[in-house]
């Protein structure tokens, strides 16, 4: 192409004079059809999307290397070793990285030793957020050396979720068969109420672990992921709507952090919203259910009507500041809902096609800093640039794989 337009420029120059002097002729006018083609722009290159992400990775993962505390780690001191655990995981899951880079074992040697003996992976609080994204992040880095610890983390996060066979809580709580809403959820800590963001954490984990779909541990989550949802064909709670959303919790009566609505017969309804659907999805979809499954169905009918990446769909209708708020979060657990879902695109209502690979390669371009990080707002941590540029790559890193399995056409 560049050779065409250096010849093309070059019959310009000899041109021009015959142009001007020269008659009507047929000479003329290809000489004029040389001079318009020697002037319009170049076409376009083609747009690689695996390429773009890639670049938006790599100066991602060099704001996150240039993070790196000197004791291996990426958390500050009153910061949790999941954050350690969340950047680790992007690292490996690049082909230039492995475990055995020296920065990103350094990075593997501290987070390990926050490991207890009773298996969990936390410091003092949310035993169940650091245990499952350290399994996640150790379970990346496809180190066999590391099977005890992961095996040894799985079965403690295991012993947190909710079932008949949970010891009673500090104040009784307990669970003494599946007719409780508490049942198959994790919460924060082994005593704590259950909701939907700790349940897709422990159930990625007990997924990248190898755990398979016929496990008990899955089995149970599926009656605390259905009764998440907003489809009353099957979930038994009275506040449920039929729009096929997911909320926060069923738990002690229920809870959105999209707020509530109050339904055509004066029920109180709770508003499905896009982050804990789409970790609802994955779920269903990690806990073996299929496309044909009703509570499937009805996810992603609820997906393809509300389509965006511009906020997190739903929260806007109780605050619109809180759209914004979680964003981060939202594109890493979508990205890796569609791509358990494998599906590319996605047909809004009014019948537009989406690419979500593309879609979302594109928004985080737009939003990448000049560093490379990425940064989003302050509520949920998501003013931390190192928890929101591992949220970011994570992302791409879904987008990136779906692209290998489904080429754009």
């Amino acid at each position: 192409m560049t050779q065409r337009i250096a010849l093309l420029g070059s019959l310009t120059l000899v041109l021009l004079p015959a142009i001007a002097t020269a008659q009507e002729t047929g000479e003329k006018r290809i000489a004029s059809q040389l001079l318009l083609l020697a002037n319009e722009p170049a076409a376009p290159a083609a747009t690689n999307p695996s390429a773009d992400a890639q670049r938006l990775i790599d100066r991602g993962l060099d704001a996150l290397k240039a993070k790196q505390s000197p004791d291996g780690g990426w958390q500050g001191a009153n910061d949790p070793p999941a954050m350690t655990a969340i950047v680790l995981r992007a690292f490996v899951r690049d082909a230039k990285y492995d475990g055995s880079t020296d920065f990103v074992k350094k990075g593997y040697d501290k987070l390990l030793t926050y490991q207890l003996e009773n298996g969990g992976i936390y410091k003092d609080l949310l035993a169940n957020y650091n245990t499952a994204i350290a399994i996640s992040a150790l379970a990346a880095a496809e180190d066999p050396t590391f099977k005890p610890r992961i095996d040894k983390a799985t079965a403690y996060l295991k012993g947190l979720q909710w079932t008949e066979n949970t010891p009673p809580g500090p104040k009784g709580e307990r669970v003494t068969d599946e007719k409780s809403p508490w049942y198959g959820g994790w919460g924060y800590g082994r005593h704590a109420r259950p909701d939907g963001s700790n349940m897709q954490l422990a159930l990625d984990a007990l997924h990248d672990a190898g755990l398979k779909p016929d496990d008990p541990a899955y089995k149970a989550a599926i009656k605390f992921a259905s009764r998440m949802q907003n489809q009353s064909e099957t979930n038994d709670q009275p506040w449920t709507g039929d729009d096929g959303g997911f909320v926060y919790t069923p738990a002690n009566n229920g809870e959105s952090m999209a707020g509530v609505v109050q339904s055509p017969d004066g029920r109180r309804e709770l508003r499905s919203y896009g982050s804990m659907t789409y970790a609802g999805l994955k779920s269903m979809i990690y806990a073996g259910l299929t496309k044909d499954d009703p509570r499937v169905k009805a996810a992603w009918d609820w997906i393809s009507r509300n389509w965006t990446l511009d906020e997190n769909p739903g929260m806007r209708l109780a605050d619109p500041a809180q759209a914004q708020q979680g964003l981060f979060y939202y594109y890493h657990t979508l990205a890796r809902a569609l791509n358990a879902y494998d599906q590319p695109t996605i047909t809004d209502p009014s019948g537009n096609a989406h690419d979500w690979r593309v879609e979302l390669i594109a928004k985080l371009s737009s939003l990448q800093q000049p560093d490379g990080s990425w940064v989003g707002d302050k509520r949920w941590m998501e003013d931390n640039p190192v928890l929101v540029t591992s949220y970011a790559v994570l992302a791409l890193q879904e987008a990136v794989e779906d692209l290998k399995e489904h080429p754009v056409k």
